[in-house]
């Protein structure tokens, strides 16, 4: 009869930490294929209740998945259309706005060598010196962006691919999930994919709906503020804040870079922050909580680890695909019997009561 072996903790705790590093620089070193498998079935999911109502109105699931892939590509289509001019008026008016950034370059120099009390050559040949490191990342970034643009179009052309294969094939799909179970455990596979289904549709709408209205409400304020590309900055605002904390940050940061360039006032700047600030405020406690909070139950600190850690992992689309897959984990998690208190970890439902108890009293003396 052969017993069961135990390995001590350390045995055990060095294999999970060997078997986690695995894991990872496999997904590191396969993210040109799984990102897009990730994005397609995201896609695929939230699209999947128009195809399953097109079906049983009687259209073949075939014309109904081309379809709903039409609508999907046109309204994309419409949206790029109107970016492209503010994109077109804002890469026109670059140069200007490299000029201005050359302006303040040189108050500013004026201001710390009179300030600090340092020699005006010696600020000036610290600018030069970041001015030609600046230049090499770019003309560096040009050969990067050359090849993410590529890297781009053959996305654009394989997601929509890869949504119609997981769409068709998804009773396929299904089915082999359950078939890799056992029987007594169908119940907890099906309650799974029905949770990972709902939290992934419920999320991603919810989600889209806050961009919208948090589109509109930087736009009008910087309307108001009167600062330039109002409308560019505040779409890429808008599109920032699918990643949670940092996002607003960037977003934030980004318009007072150019408020700063285009107008060369502290006080508009001022006036541009706190504008964002009074956004996040609403968004944060009126808006998110309405439509996504209540979908996610992912506590702060997990939000921004998994934010960063999938940044690490997969550059800008790791951040944009940490929270669904974080959520989708604690779905699992919270599922399987062994992993209920790391699922609980994740969430952020605090305790009623912390109670203290100290290892260590003090005894009374004698």
């Amino acid at each position: 009869m052969i017993k069961n072996i135990v390995f001590p903790f350390f045995i055990k705790g060095t294999l999970i930490l060997l078997g986690l590093v695995a894991f990872f620089f496999i997904l590191f070193i396969t993210k040109d294929i799984i990102v897009p498998l990730i994005y397609s079935g995201i896609i695929a999911i939230v699209l999947s209740p128009v195809v399953n109502y097109l079906t049983k109105k009687g259209i073949n699931r075939t014309i109904s998945i081309v379809l709903i892939l039409i609508v999907l590509v046109l309204v994309v289509l419409v949206l790029v259309g109107l970016l492209s001019s503010q994109f077109v008026k804002f890469g026109d008016s670059f140069p200007t706005l490299i000029e201005d950034f050359g302006k303040l370059f040189d108050k500013s120099s004026s201001w710390v060598s009179d300030y600090f009390n340092i020699s005006p050559r010696k600020v000036n040949s610290w600018i030069g010196v970041k001015k030609t490191e600046l230049l090499n990342l770019s003309s560096e970034g040009i050969g990067n962006t050359i090849v993410s643009t590529g890297n781009v179009l053959v996305l654009i052309v394989l997601i929509p691919v890869y949504v119609f294969m997981i769409l068709y094939y998804q009773p396929l799909l299904i089915e082999f999930i359950h078939k890799a179970f056992e029987a007594n455990k169908q119940n907890k596979v099906t309650k799974i994919l029905v949770s990972i289904k709902t939290i992934i549709q419920n999320y991603l709408i919810g989600l889209l709906l806050d961009a919208l209205i948090v589109a509109v409400m930087n736009i009008t304020s910087l309307l108001i503020i009167g600062i330039e590309y109002a409308v560019l900055l505040g779409i890429i605002g808008a599109v920032l804040n699918f990643i949670p904390y940092l996002g607003g940050i960037i977003a934030a940061t980004l318009s007072i870079v150019v408020t700063l360039a285009t107008t060369s006032s502290i006080s508009y700047c001022l006036i541009v922050l706190a504008s964002y600030g009074v956004v996040q405020v609403i968004e944060n406690n009126f808006i998110l909580p309405k439509l996504v909070a209540s979908k996610v139950k992912i506590n702060a600190l997990v939000s921004i680890i998994v934010v960063l850690a999938g940044g690490a992992l997969w550059g800008v689309a790791g951040m944009f695909l940490s929270i669904p897959l974080i959520a989708i984990v604690k779905v699992m998690f919270d599922q399987i019997d062994s992993l209920k208190p790391w699922g609980y970890l994740l969430g952020d439902t605090m305790p009623k009561s912390i109670k203290l108890k100290f290892l260590f009293k003090k005894k009374n003396a004698e």
